[in-house]
Formats: C-alpha cells, structure tokens, sequence
C-alpha cells in the first residue's frame, strides 16, 4: 500500500518535470504579419534559392493581437500580452488594464533561476522589450521604463540604445542612465571590440554603429557591423548555464519599415531577424530535448497586400533588389538636396538612381526604365514635397503620407508596386499573425491562438 501510494505522489512531481524546457527562445517580429513573411520567403527563394527558416518549423498556427481597449493593437498592449499573458490597454506596459501588477515570463524565468535575456534592433526601453521587465502605465516614459530594467536584474540586454538617456523628459531623472547602470553592476559595451571581449554578466550590448537609438536598418549596414544574429550568439554564450534560459529577441524595424511602407527595408529586417533564428535554430540542433523556439510576431503594420492592381496577376519580389537603402537613408539624402530651394525635378534624378536604380532614359525592355505615367506621379510627389507646408495636419495624416515626406512614400510606394506588392495604411492592422514553433512542447503553439496565450504556455513550461 505505501509503495502504490508513493507512485501517486511520484507520478504528478515527474509529469510537471517532463513539462519543463530548459533552454526557450521567443522571437518576435514586430509588425510582421503574413504578408510580410511571404514577401521576404518570396525573395529569398528568387535570389538565393531557400526561403525563411522560420516557415520550413514543423508547428505553424495563427495569433489574434487584439487588446483590450483596441481591435487595433500597440506594440505596448501586444507586447504585454505575450510578456504577461494578459489583455491591457494602449500604451500600458506591464499592467492590466486596471493598473494592477503583471508578472512577465521573463521576471518567472528570473525567479525560477533561469538566465535572462533582452535583445532589439531598436531602443532597448522601446514598448516591445520593455513589456517584459517594465510596469508603467505609459510606454513614453521612457527613462522611468529603463529604470525598471536595472531594477529587472536580469542577466543581458543587447541592440540599440536608450531613448531619454539623461531623463530630460522624467521628473525623476537621477544621470545618464548608462553611468546608473555600470553603477548597478553591468559592464556596457559600445563598440566592436569591446562586444568581441565581453565575457561576463551582468552585461548590456550596445550597437556600436547606431541608427538615432536604434540598430542600423539590415539594407544599410556594412561588413562587420553587428548584426541581431551576432548579439544572438553572444547571449547564447553568456546565458547558457545548468539552470537554462529565457531569451526574448525583437525585430524591431520591421515594423518601422511597415510604417514608412518600405517593401526593401522591411524584407531585409525580416530576413535579419530569421538569420538570428538560424543562431537559435543550430543551438537547438545540438540541444535537440531541451530547446523551445518560438517566432511571433506583435501585430502587422502596413496592410501589406500580396498583389498590385497594376500588375494583375504577376508578382517580380526579387525586383526589391534594386533598391539600395532603407527609407531613412534615402530620406536623409533627399532632404539635404531639398534645402537648395532652386533644385528642380532634374536635378533629383540622379539620386533616384543611385538609390533606386530607376532609369529616366534607356531601353524599352529594361524593367527599371521607368513609365511615363510612374514619372509622372514621382514629378507630382516632388511637387507635393516641395507644397508640403501647405496642407493641414489632418489631410497630411489621414489622406496623403502620414508623417513621412510625400516625393519618398511615392518612390518607395513604386518600388513595391513595380514588385507586385501594395500597402494599404501607414499604421497597424488587427490582421492575426503567424506563430512558429520548434522543439520541445512545440506543438503547444498550434492551430488558432491569442497572443495571451504565448505567456500562459510558456509559464507552464518553466
């Protein structure tokens, strides 16, 4: 009897273990919804033969990103949910929608003796990142959300900057947040070198090149700039231990790109977050029973429609090539040359070639030689560009452009149109998402999910 009454106290104790993983990795695309997977699977297959990693996982399900006061989502209401596994408002990070205390799966890691891991290719205090250590009621105050992640503990951050970095907006502004957190503990590294020779946590991984507070858009970066695949690997090191670990890794500029409806930038971050799939990917290979991969995504930004009017039923994606730089690049080139007031149309030209390999002249045959009718609407963005000032705010944001310059959204609007693609908004859309799974418990994320349910599975499994 006591035997047989030892095995059901035995049996639940060995279930729950069984349930555990050791090593979870949670990617999160932000603003990349179908679409935009499809668009970037597409080109890769045409320029290099294979397509996304992330597509090829064995478990595939769909992910509603509703909030609670919003069909349409934020990054902060989204990212809580899949940090916490609860509804909240717009702009709340870390609390529900009335203000009460989450705990994130990042901070259960934290007490369940996991290493914990934070990385972005945009501002590490920005909504996504910060709705797994931050609990503040609005994602602008920045400083306040950075002093929340000294007081996370967790073990490594890594990726872009610091946005409010002295507190200049905070009333509770104490330094330069940097000094406060080599202060606490963490050794900051701010160039190349010293990443190459970090070799200890606590520890935050700054890009040495940066793009305002964030990494360098993928279609602009050089040889031997770090890469969010690079600052992957570096916290795969650092973390692994006997206890495990939790890394939570964010495509950040997707959704910038999505925003500014740059089809080029937006491929080229989500091929650069998938490359950092593929560090995650090759550490589970060799921990095939202890390792849990899971790619989301936050919400879709753009509309993006896999289809053009103009182009009925052809699609050329590898066509995207030809453009040569992310939409802030271009934009700051752009407005350099738009401060000579005399600058004509012609005098443009050479940079739309330069950046979009669009000819004015040349062979018919040629498909970048551009159409009349396309020169024709490019010579009415100019204009547009040049009359910006003369529309109100609410034409400029609900009719034309958004914020973005009117002559850019129409070159970059070309190029995805000339790609067989199209965006429909500038801002979010409350399309579901694609959610992939690799690895242990994979098969808990198939079928159709919530975004809820991304915390709710993983707290069951650590």
């Amino acid at each position: 009897m006591k035997k047989i009454l030892f095995v059901l106290l035995v049996l639940p104790l060995l279930t729950f273990a069984s349930d555990q993983v050791k090593y979870i990795f949670l990617f999160i695309g932000d603003g990349m919804g179908m679409a935009q997977r499809m668009a970037a699977d597409r080109y890769k297959q045409l320029t290099i033969g294979e397509g996304l990693l992330m597509n090829t996982f064995p478990v595939q399900g769909i992910t509603t990103t509703w909030c609670a006061d919003h069909f349409i989502t934020d990054s902060a209401a989204s990212g809580t949910a899949i940090a916490c596994g609860t509804k909240t408002n717009t702009g709340v990070l870390g609390l529900d929608a009335d203000g009460n205390r989450l705990e994130s799966v990042a901070e259960m890691a934290k007490i369940k003796g996991r290493k914990v891991g934070i990385i972005s290719s945009v501002s590490l205090n920005n909504a996504t990142p910060a709705a797994f250590y931050a609990h503040n009621p609005s994602r602008s105050n920045l400083y306040d959300i950075s002093l929340d992640l000294l007081n996370s503990n967790f073990d490594f951050f890594g990726g872009g900057s610091f946005s409010d970095l002295d507190g200049k907006n905070s009333k509770n502004a104490r330094g330069n947040f940097l000094d406060l957190a080599r202060a606490d503990g963490y050794t900051v590294t701010t160039t190349r070198e010293q990443f190459d020779a970090l070799d200890k946590l606590p520890a935050i991984a700054i890009s040495p090149k940066l793009d305002g507070d964030a990494m360098p858009f993928n279609l602009d970066m050089e040889p031997g700039d770090l890469t969010l695949a690079d600052i992957t690997a570096k916290a795969i090191d650092l973390l692994d231990n006997d206890n495990g670990f939790f890394i939570m890794i964010e495509g950040g500029k997707i959704d910038w790109c999505g925003h500014a409806n740059d089809i080029g930038g937006n491929i080229g971050e989500t091929i650069g977050m998938d490359n950092a799939i593929q560090v995650a990917y090759d550490f589970a290979l060799r921990n095939p029973d202890d390792t849990l991969i899971v790619v989301t995504a936050d919400h879709e930004t753009g509309g993006l429609a896999l289809g053009y009017s103009g182009t009925h039923y052809e699609s050329n994606i590898d066509r995207v090539s030809a453009q040569k730089a992310a939409y802030t690049t271009f934009g700051r080139a752009y407005a350099n040359l738009k401060k000579d007031t005399a600058a004509t149309f012609d005098d443009i030209k050479p940079l739309v070639t330069q950046y979009f390999s669009f000819k004015f002249e040349g062979d018919d045959g040629d498909p970048l030689l551009l159409k009349d009718y396309e020169v024709k609407k490019l010579e009415e963005g100019f204009k547009r560009s040049r009359e910006a000032g003369t529309y109100s705010p609410v034409e400029v944001r609900e009719e034309l452009y958004n914020d973005y310059d009117p002559f850019v959204v129409e070159l970059y609007h070309l190029t995805a149109n000339r790609a067989g693609l199209a965006w429909t908004t500038y801002s979010h859309t409350a399309i579901p998402v694609v959610t992939s799974a690799y690895g242990e418990e994979s098969d808990e994320f198939e079928g159709m999910t919530d975004n809820t349910d991304m915390a709710n599975t993983i707290k069951t499994l650590l």
